[in-house]
């Protein structure tokens, strides 16, 4: 490893990496040419080396080569990647050297983004992207480590959720007829509206009263494409004793692999149709304008909350990835079990106080629970 001055004037750092491949780069200033080279002797030194001919690819070249390979994403999501590397990604990085991306160019590209008026989630998934394609990279020995990592995001403001009451979903489902079982089952089960539309008559147990949620069905480029739930796992989902009888109806004479719920030419039903032709009126005639059908799906965890459902029920009848996240999603719902709490322990220590024979006083016995007896619950 060397710095030596060339007859022209320049100077050349040259240095051999792990495998005796002799690296060198000309600069006009011996400064520069010394930091360079001690820059390379200490990432070899640490391990953190990465051949310049790897890092040189364009983000454009490597982003085909990323995407190609994300065979295993669900048709939906690969679409909505593919266009947020078109219209968020690609333009600003395609012709850059994946080496000449810095931590504070990334953290540039996300600040003019917001500044032009892109929602907080749309710069979210333009910067998760690009974050993916670049870890990549990393793996691949392309980079010492992603740039992508750690820059600010916007944050996403929460919308305020809507929960039915059980008079509104009656209202809706009657002014959605003869859609006013989708409504219902939608609102009592939770399910997802690719879940319910891809529902099949032999997936339905009326004795078990159980819906066995193992497909979805989302729209890709104007085409109806089957897949897994979202979190790639099958549920089993409850079904209400109201629901039984109307939805018997519903499927009797159809084979077990037709659909539960089809469109008036016995297509899939879509989601923006449904909307458009019946939803919408529906909720504008019963002062519900701006309701979707995602809501349903929050009225049946707030309904079953209501009802005495914990934490891991709702998670399971949602299908949730994890209890964490039914918490995050629906933490208010679940206030009320601290006042209940309090309210069960006020009358506890009531009894307690009642039945004390040997305490006068307002608090419970103390020596009703005896110090090392755990008690279970």
């Amino acid at each position: 490893m060397s710095v030596v001055k060339r007859p022209n004037g320049k100077w050349r750092a040259r240095y051999r990496d792990a495998a005796g491949k002799e690296h060198a780069r000309h600069f006009d200033r011996k400064v520069d040419a010394d930091r360079w080279h001690a820059s390379m002797k200490t990432a070899l030194a640490r391990g953190e080396w990465v051949d310049p001919a790897l890092s040189r690819v364009t983000v454009g070249d490597w982003a085909a080569r990323w995407f190609a390979n994300q065979v295993q994403l669900k048709p939906s999501t690969r679409q909505r990647y593919g266009s947020l590397l078109r219209r968020q990604v690609l333009p600003v990085w395609e012709r850059v050297p994946l080496s000449a991306i810095t931590h504070a160019d990334v953290g540039e590209w996300v600040r003019r983004m917001t500044q032009a008026g892109l929602a907080p989630s749309t710069v979210r998934q333009a910067h998760r992207v690009f974050s993916l394609l670049l870890a990549l990279a990393v793996r691949d020995g392309r980079l010492t480590r992603n740039v992508a990592a750690g820059v600010r995001l916007p944050r996403v403001g929460r919308a305020e959720k809507v929960f039915l009451t059980h008079g509104q979903v009656g209202e809706l489902a009657a002014a959605a007829e003869p859609y006013g079982l989708i409504i219902r089952v939608l609102a009592y089960t939770g399910l997802r509206w690719g879940e319910l539309a891809a529902l099949r008559v032999r997936r339905v147990d009326l004795v078990k009263r159980r819906l066995l949620v193992a497909e979805s069905v989302t729209e890709v480029n104007g085409r109806a494409v089957f897949g897994t739930p979202k979190t790639h796992q099958r549920r089993s989902v409850p079904l209400p004793r109201f629901l039984v009888e109307p939805i018997a109806a519903q499927i009797a004479g159809r084979s077990g692999d037709e659909l539960v719920f089809m469109s008036p030419a016995g297509e899939v039903l879509r989601n923006n149709n449904f909307r458009r032709r019946v939803f919408d009126r529906a909720a504008e005639s019963i002062g519900l304008a701006g309701l979707t059908p995602h809501e349903l799906r929050h009225t049946a965890a707030s309904l079953a909350v209501a009802e005495g459902a914990n934490v891991k029920a709702v998670q399971r009848m949602l299908g949730h990835a994890s209890a964490a996240m039914t918490l995050d999603v629906y933490a208010d719902l679940f206030e009320d079990d601290l006042d209940q709490v309090a309210d069960r322990l006020d009358r506890a220590a009531g009894r307690a106080a009642a039945d004390s024979v040997r305490t006068e006083g307002v608090g419970p016995d103390l020596d009703a629970v005896r110090p090392g007896r755990r008690q279970h619950g």
